[in-house]
C-alpha cells in the first residue's frame, strides 16, 4: 500500500508543478486520480512531507505546492 500511495502522491505533485495551485476536483482530473480516496491518501503524504498548502474558500479546496 505504501508504494502506491507513494505513485499517487508523485502524480498529484507533478499535476501541482506543471499546473500551479487548483481545485481539489482539478488536481483528481489533472493527475489522473480515479476517487476522493486516492486524492486525500495523495495529499495526507504530501501534507505530511510539507510539500502541500491547502486553502479553503467558500467550500472550494485549493491545493498547491510549497
Amino acid at each position: 500500500m505504501t508504494q502506491t500511495v507513494g505513485t499517487l502522491a508523485g502524480a498529484v505533485w507533478t499535476a501541482l508543478n506543471e499546473n500551479g495551485a487548483m481545485a481539489s476536483k482539478d488536481v483528481k482530473k489533472a493527475a489522473g486520480l480515479k476517487s476522493d480516496k486516492e486524492l486525500y491518501l495523495a495529499m495526507g503524504w504530501l501534507l505530511r512531507e510539507d510539500k502541500l498548502n491547502v486553502t479553503e474558500d467558500n467550500k472550494t479546496m485549493t491545493i498547491s505546492l510549497k
